[in-house]
């Protein structure tokens, strides 16, 4: 058995991008053979771990440039390297050292299936340098899957694992068993979603709920756990993590991308993933076996992946290129890990057919996740996702709340024939790992739509709001969603007066989807307004049909936005998080009634 074409055509475009990036420096030893970031000022001193994708090619292909190429990167690695076995994540000698596991993973497994390539004194050499991590960092760090993040824990028990069987050591492989006896403590209840993505990991919101972060959860988290379970038999486990991998599926859109817009490290969201995670298929092909649609997850998320693949190096959003936003290589160099372990391990995805289907495709109604106070909604072509979830992230970097889409807002709307029609970010672009995001290229924009207004120049929003209430009603025909919110700033600030209490509803038919906005009280003195970003590339075409009409032309149709009273469109933004350019449409409540305004969206398809 092979791992599918896709895949090896993928690792093979994306490792020629990563090679064309390798540094040739013999003067500069901090430089030469590390890989150059066209987005970033800076070396990702995690880039050494691509010598495992290297490797990999290297078996494939027969080529000697690929094993040359990874023994310079592993050379390059001494730069990071620390006494007590660790890398650092960067050049900084006192930089974040938890990624240490993820390194340790990628030596191991290119020492487990490529070691041959390798010279006796190479291979050597490289088995001692992974001897010290686990010895040194690795053993006297992970004692328990929450010493941080929950991610880094979790794939401690894959990396001990790993690790013993490689080095013949009983008391790695002891450990990891130690550590998997916790998993099943961090899956929530009703759902089973893992959580433990915050500060600390066990840490409840002002709503009692827990972090949760979908990209971490099935980019590393889950593959760590389930790689475990698989190579020693352990069906509890796996029982329990393929239940808890069906619920996370609830989350992947139609396109293959992960609506991740409600998690707790949302500021890392890519729309395919997580920004310096390594991608879903190593778990979800590894169970495909058992569960078909994990293997249909698997490959349409590669096929979103290789869509948003530019000269060799996968961009950071569907909208990258459009926008003229250079790509990170960490994207690259991670995900080429993932395919590296479906390559090596012959992974495939069995029982996928052409009537094959996601759950959020052919989805009806409404899907409450009460642990996240998330709603996910489904009617006709519309899909629809509704945050209260409160789990905020606090940056002790940026001396700030790190928030995703919360206050009763809208996180996605997708629709069959256009893809995505809308999509909430962070309210403002907090750089919380200024080593592993972007600069922000322009003026922050959010793309969350929201009612909002500005007094004595503080910006107030619902986006704010901790403790918005939502209810929903389906009568088997139509859909309606009601958030009742307050208007506050950043810092908890609410607005003063009677505006301040906002209610914003949806309602979604076969036909349409409809946003309204309202106050309970009429302030004239307040000017409030509900402002839809709308998602749009550069090139698509904007019409202004009407003071109260615009047309936006997309791939697949016609997107109809109508208005009870008269909209401002803005020139096109965008935003780092998750990618997305957007056309900002706004009505003023005082152009209305003075209570209500409504902004109706329907599709116009050739």
């Amino acid at each position: 058995m092979t791992a599918p074409s896709e895949v090896t055509s993928l690792l093979a475009e994306w490792c020629e991008g990563l090679i064309a990036l390798q540094i040739t420096d013999p003067e500069d030893a901090r430089r030469d053979g590390a890989l150059v970031c066209p987005a970033c000022p800076r070396i990702h001193g995690r880039c050494w771990e691509a010598l495992y994708p290297f490797l990999s090619r290297a078996r494939i292909t027969g080529d000697e440039r690929w094993v040359a190429a990874a023994v310079r990167l592993y050379e390059w690695s001494a730069n990071v390297s620390t006494p007590d076995g660790a890398w650092s994540n960067d050049l900084d000698p006192a930089s974040w050292r938890g990624t240490t596991v993820f390194g340790a993973i990628a030596l191991a497994e290119a020492l487990h299936h490529h070691g041959d390539l390798l010279t006796p004194s190479q291979r050597s050499e490289w088995t001692t340098r992974l001897t010290l991590a686990a010895d040194g960092y690795l053993w006297n760090t992970f004692t328990s899957v929450d010493v941080t993040n929950v991610n880094y824990g979790l794939s401690a028990i894959y990396a001990f694992d790993l690790i013993g069987r490689l080095l013949e050591r009983d008391d790695l492989r002891e450990r990891a068993h130690v550590l998997s006896r916790e998993v099943t403590g961090f899956l929530t209840e009703p759902n089973g979603l893992l959580f433990g993505e915050g500060k600390p990991a066990r840490n409840t919101s002002e709503r009692g709920l827990r972090p949760v972060d979908l990209g971490y959860n099935v980019e590393e988290s889950l593959n760590g756990v389930v790689l475990y379970a698989l190579s020693n038999g352990d069906e509890p486990l796996l029982s329990a993590l393929s239940a808890s991998m069906a619920s996370h599926l609830e989350f992947m859109l139609p396109d293959g991308g992960w609506d991740n817009s409600w998690g707790t490290r949302q500021f890392k969201w890519t729309y395919w993933g997580s920004r310096t995670s390594d991608g879903c298929q190593p778990a979800y092909l590894a169970l495909a076996s058992r569960n078909p649609t994990f293997g249909l997850a698997a490959m349409r998320n590669l096929e979103l992946l290789a869509s948003l693949t530019h000269g060799g190096l996968l961009h950071g959003g569907p909208h990258y290129q459009s926008a003229g936003i250079a790509p990170c290589v960490h994207h690259t160099f991670a995900h080429a890990k993932a395919l590296a372990f479906v390559v090596d391990n012959a992974l495939d995805a069995p029982g996928i057919s052409a009537e094959s289907v996601l759950p959020r495709e052919d989805a009806d109604g409404v899907r409450e996740f009460p642990e996240l106070a998330v709603w996910l909604a489904a009617r006709g072509p519309w899909r629809a996702t509704v945050s209260a979830y409160d789990g905020a992230y606090l940056s002790e970097v940026a001396h700030d709340e790190v928030l995703h889409t919360m206050g009763g807002a809208l996180g996605v709307v997708h629709h069959q024939d256009l893809g995505l029609v809308a999509a909430g970010s962070m309210p403002r672009y907090v750089v919380f790992e200024p080593r592993n995001q972007q600069p922000n290229p322009a003026e922050d924009d959010a793309l969350t739509p929201r009612v909002e207004c500005f007094a004595d120049g503080a910006w107030y929003t619902h986006l704010y709001d901790p403790l918005a209430d939502v209810t929903w009603t389906d009568d088997g025909s139509t859909i309606v969603m009601d958030a009742r919110a307050t208007l506050q700033t950043a810092d908890r600030t609410h607005l003063a007066g009677p505006s301040a209490a906002i209610a914003i509803g949806y309602r979604l038919d076969a036909d349409t989807l409809t946003i309204t906005a309202s106050r309970d009280q009429v302030d004239p003195l307040m000017d409030l307004a509900l402002v839809v970003p709308v998602i749009s590339a550069s090139g698509e075409r904007v019409r202004r049909v009407s003071t109260r009409r615009t047309e936006i032309d997309r791939l697949g149709g016609t997107l109809v936005l109508e208005s009870s009273c008269p909209m401002s469109v803005s020139p096109r933004v965008f935003n780092m998080v998750p990618g997305l350019e957007a056309v900002p449409l706004r009505m003023e409540f005082a152009g209305s009634a003075g209570a209500t305004v409504t902004l109706r969206m329907s599709v116009l398809t050739s």
